[in-house]
């Protein structure tokens, strides 16, 4: 009798095929491990460009001419209400994905983004609260751009005390997917609040035709932005890094990792 000839399909038991590319990651530990690898790096660039920022912005940008040393607040104002802002569209993003998909990893980075959104949220209108006192003579106006980014604190605040209202995670997700891209369209109008509106908030400093500030103003608000989105991204994965095992505790992985810890 001839020899059978073995091809690949006999030599491998069906199954479903590898996950290619990026996509690999959206299983609950390679998303672990990755997190896990960035982390220490994104913290130490988090310290490093902060420095260098805050020491650009204290000790080399010049004085305004127009407000005096309070302009500095801006360093951390304008990367804060960035940050905010973008957090809070990445939020209704993967919420999409969720919804669309059925993703839970979509979602965890959800539930991960708010915590860091609103608190950036908060600290620019803090932040923003300071600057206006001596450039307004006041702390607080209901400005278009003030007032739409209160309320995206608000929406923050909603998302996260619904997630946090609904026992089941499932329902919970959902409900918290559809609340942000709901919410997602406020972004736009903090945005072109200033452009649409008469305001007293100033308009952008830097368009892409170019900044209106000294260099060594832009360089400091180059390095304090970038400081502050590696620590947003830093918070963000280690969130997202910790739900991850709290949903998945009773996996296999998840005791191996255990074990390998003690």
């Amino acid at each position: 009798m001839a020899a059978r000839t073995v091809t690949p399909l006999d030599a491998a038991p069906p199954g479903p095929p590898p996950r290619l590319g990026w996509t690999r990651f959206s299983s609950p530990p390679r998303f672990h491990a990755l997190c896990t690898r960035l982390l220490p790096v994104l913290w130490t660039l988090a310290a490093l460009l902060s420095l260098a920022g805050l020491v650009l912005g204290l000790g080399v940008a010049p004085t305004d001419a127009q407000q005096g040393e309070v302009y500095r607040i801006l360093f951390v104002h304008v990367p804060a209400a960035w940050i905010g802002m973008v957090c809070y569209l990445a939020m209704a993003f993967w919420g999409g994905i969720g919804l669309a998909f059925n993703t839970r990893l979509a979602f965890l980075v959800m539930r991960a983004l708010a915590p860091t959104g609103a608190a950036f949220t908060a600290l620019c209108l803090w932040s923003g609260a300071l600057w206006g006192q001596p450039t307004w003579g006041t702390w607080w106006v209901w400005d278009a751009r003030l007032t739409s980014m209160l309320l995206l604190l608000f929406l923050y605040a909603g998302f996260l005390a619904l997630v946090s209202a609904i026992d089941d995670p499932r329902r919970a997700d959902r409900a918290g997917a559809v609340l942000a891209l709901g919410g997602a369209v406020n972004v736009p109008v903090i945005y072109g609040s200033v452009l649409w509106w008469n305001t007293l908030h100033q308009g952008a400093s830097i368009t892409p035709r170019g900044a209106s500030m000294a260099a060594p103003m832009l360089w400091a608000l180059l390095a304090c932005s970038l400081g502050l989105w590696a620590y947003a991204a830093a918070a963000v994965l280690s969130r997202a890094r910790t739900l991850a095992l709290e949903r998945e505790r009773g996996a296999e992985w998840v005791r191996r990792l255990a074990e390998a810890k003690r």
